[in-house]
């Protein structure tokens, strides 16, 4: 391995470190998504506990970690397999931040980030993949596990070299959304939104003292 490969591989894992979550939600009040909602320090449950501006500047931020180092790699010419390493150790770091104690999100929006310097026609295949699942279904979860296995045959067709570093990068997704795969099994996984008039019942049956549901949990009327 080349210097330069293996500093652009700590470089993607210290941008990765850098937990937008926590920041933004720490710069504008909101409570610690570590701590709050599903407990997992990303986009969707920052906009389940902060609202759409929140969520949105941590989705461009955790889209632009991925992005930059690949996009660096992708300009030095490094080779494929060293370009997927650099994306996995992007990844990695989202997941396991070094500047926070390694507790971390779960990498879907730095893994499309990590993908998109390969071809806007496929990262926008991988982005309406995710939108169209998140519509039908109401699971962001769902969406980032369907993306994930459905990207090795997607970027098989368009840049057959980069199918491995990304099958590599599919398999790390899946693997972080193990516990989503067996709520949604089970039918217990917390949809990215709800019904209003749910919304309303459950709020007007829950005594005053009663805790907010887990966003683990399911989300309906007691």
């Amino acid at each position: 391995m080349s210097a330069t490969a293996l500093g652009m591989i700590i470089f993607a894992y210290l941008c990765g470190s850098i937990s937008s979550a926590i920041l933004v939600c720490k710069a504008a009040g909101l409570p610690d998504p570590r701590e709050n909602g599903s407990g997992n320090p990303g986009a969707t449950n920052v906009l389940r506990n902060g609202g759409r501006l929140a969520a949105a500047a941590v989705l461009i931020f955790d889209v632009l970690k991925g992005m930059i180092p690949v996009w660096l790699a992708y300009t030095l010419e490094m080779s494929p397999f060293y370009l997927g390493l650099t994306a996995i150790a992007a990844c990695l770091g989202h997941i396991y931040p070094v500047f926070f104690r390694f507790r971390g999100g779960k990498g879907v929006a730095t893994a499309f980030g990590a993908i998109a310097p390969i071809g806007w026609d496929l990262t926008g295949l991988m982005v309406g993949t995710w939108l169209l699942t998140v519509l039908l279904s109401g699971y962001s979860s769902l969406g980032a596990i369907v993306s994930a296995l459905i990207a090795p045959f997607y970027v098989w067709w368009f840049k057959p070299q980069f199918t491995f570093p990304v099958a590599m990068l599919s398999c790390l997704i899946l693997v972080r959304h193990h516990d989503n795969i067996q709520r949604l099994w089970r039918g217990k996984e917390g949809k990215i939104w709800r019904k209003k008039g749910a919304k309303s019942a459950q709020n007007s049956e829950r005594p005053a003292s009663a805790s907010p549901p887990h966003d683990d949990e399911p989300q309906t009327p007691r």
